[in-house]
Formats: C-alpha cells, structure tokens, sequence
C-alpha cells in the first residue's frame, strides 16, 4: 500500500483515543496513517467512521504493532507518531505477562529503534498511565461520603506529580511503566524528541468501555442497555477525568513544542477541578436516566488506587493548556452520543 508523504501515524489509531485524535488532526488539515490490529472489539467502527468521514485523508494499515517491517514502512514518511497501540487491561496483564511485556515493551522499543534509524528527527508522544505510580500505599486516605480524599492538604488540593516516584505494581504497570522509561532515555541517550503522557481516566466519543478499561463508558452503556453494573471495591475510588477532546488538545501542543519538552513526562487528567467517584458517577447517570441502576459490589481487584488525581502544573506551565470541559457538561455529552449509538443500532434496516 502506498503511504501519503508527510503523515501523522497513530499506532493504536482505531481505538478511542486514536480516533478522536485523527479525526482531530485531519479537520486541521493533516494527513493520517492508522496502524491498528483492530484486536479490540469495537475499534472497527472507529476506523470505519473514520473512512467513511474522511476518506481518502485516513489511510488504514490494519497490522500488528510488533511487526517491524510494517512499523518501518509508516514512520518512512512520517512526521509525527502517536503511539497509542498497547495491551490496556490490568486483569490481561495478570493472565498472560508475556503477551502483555510483547505488545506494551518489545513493541515500543521496536518502533524506538525505528525512528532512530530515521535520518531526520520525527517526535514521538507515547501514552503512558497513572498506573506506573503504584497503589500509592504511602498516601494516607479518609472517606468523605461518597469519595476517598487524601489526608494531605497539598496532595488533596494539587494531585501527583511527576516528582512522585514510580512504583510498578502488576505486569500491566510494569510493562507500561517500563517502556515509559525506554521513551524517556531514548530522548536523552539519543536525542529523540520523545515525550510521555502519563494518563489518568479519559472518556468521550468512541470509546467501547469494558470493565478492565474505560469505566465511565462502560457505565453509561451498562446503564443504557438496562444491565446490572458491577462495582469492585466500595465503589468510593476518586479518579481525576479528562474529556478526550481536551486530551487532544494537550497532544497537539506538546508536539508542536517538542523541542522545549522532549524528555519530559506529563502527568495528564482533569486535575483536582474535575475529580469523580465511582459512587458519584452512577448517581450522575442515574439522573440522566431518571431511574435507579442495578449495582453490584465485588472484591477490590489488584492494584487499583483508591484515590488518584492528576497534579497537571507541569504540563500548564509548559504550554498554557488547561480542561475545558467540566465534568456534567462531559458526562452528559457522551451519555447522549452512546444513546444515539444504541438507537441507531437498533433501528432496523429498511427493504429498498
């Protein structure tokens, strides 16, 4: 297949976060290349979105992101990688570390190795995840209703930051954290313009939440077919969320600055102004719906965070980016684009 010549790739590109940012990119008049094994059940529509939005601007490369001999091939023109492609769930990680060390490690060092033989610097952003900080067992919490808080007013009022050590827990943190480390030395052992985001939970359109990966998603579509939600731990987890739309927004301007920020990571979110529990969260969808949810409790799962918010100053400073995107105005957009999804799903198909 014949690649279009100066070409943002998005490796993952089919998935929620791809998506948003190829739709994104091409509206800011840019060509795209998507690198996507559509492994991930769903992403099949994004990309058949994207193809039937765009058109010839989205060029699909429907491959493995451990093959070499393709990654060669998208970055030879490239002038931009996204790489998003990555083995996402921690449950996955405990079943098969090998699988998940392959697609997450091997596989960015690969496309690493890649760029580096490139003749001209191309910048790499690589999503990386609040997970590569742990359980945070020193972080005293206390329950405050609905939520966990920690006890620190600094922390309670700022988040983590990137000053904050890192503290692999399970092989999904490992394996993200470890090629999180390989992007960041890259950049300083041979002058890659590299740069890390370390996410938080982002949500918007596209995503096919799963309860591994993509929670509010998940519940808004457990909610809008009528399902029972399953909640592990007492459901008080506070987590910072970010609207995938602002995320986009981060990404394009560390990229177009990359020769100021290459080799640093960002701790990305929505930051202490837009945090949410689980509990909160089914009480807001509850109110969208106007009914009560069918709610379960199970066992807290390993390595989750029972509270974790983003300390974003760095990325401020850098670059003037803040959300803009509330938590309402965001949770009831996509509650609205899912329910559009599913009504459109089940309009049947008229005989011509």
């Amino acid at each position: 297949m014949k690649l279009p010549r100066r070409h943002a790739l998005i490796t993952g590109g089919a998935g929620f976060v791809g998506t948003n940012l190829a739709a994104r990119l091409v509206e800011d008049g840019r060509r795209v290349v998507v690198l996507d094994s559509l492994a991930r059940p769903g992403v099949e529509q994004n990309l058949r979105w994207l193809e039937e939005t765009f058109g010839g601007s989205v060029t699909a490369l429907r491959a493995d992101v451990r093959d070499g001999s393709v990654l060669r091939a998208a970055i030879a023109d490239a002038d931009a990688v996204f790489h998003f492609a990555a083995q996402v769930a921690v449950t996955t990680s405990l079943e098969s570390p090998l699988d998940d060390f392959d697609v997450n490690v091997h596989a960015t060092v690969t496309l690493l190795e890649e760029l580096r033989r490139l003749r001209r610097p191309v910048p790499i952003l690589f999503t990386s995840t609040n997970k590569v900080y742990g359980t945070l067992p020193d972080v005293r919490v206390r329950r405050a209703r609905q939520r966990w808080e920690p006890v620190d007013a600094h922390l309670r009022g700022h988040g983590v930051d990137e000053l904050r050590p890192l503290d692999f827990c399970t092989p999904y943190g490992c394996s993200k954290g470890g090629a999180d480390q390989y992007v960041l030395d890259y950049a300083k052992t041979f002058g890659l313009p590299a740069v890390v985001f370390r996410m938080s939970c982002i949500y918007g359109p596209h995503q096919h939440g799963t309860e591994d990966q993509g929670w509010v998603a998940h519940f808004l579509l457990r909610s809008l077919a009528d399902e029972r939600v399953t909640v592990y731990g007492d459901g008080a987890q506070v987590r910072d969320v970010l609207h995938v739309s602002d995320l986009v927004e981060a990404m394009l301007r560390v990229v177009d600055d990359i020769d100021t920020v290459s080799g640093l990571p960002f701790n990305v979110g929505g930051g202490p102004g837009n945090t949410l529990s689980l509990l909160q969260l089914l009480r807001m969808i509850e109110e969208l719906e106007d009914e009560p949810l069918e709610v379960r409790f199970a066992d807290e799962r390993p390595g989750d965070q029972r509270w974790y918010v983003s300390d974003t100053a760095r990325l401020r400073e850098a670059t003037g980016w803040e959300p803009s995107v509330d938590v309402s105005t965001g949770i009831a957009s996509l509650h609205r684009w899912l329910g559009r999804r599913s009504a459109d799903a089940l309009t049947p198909v008229r005989a011509r």
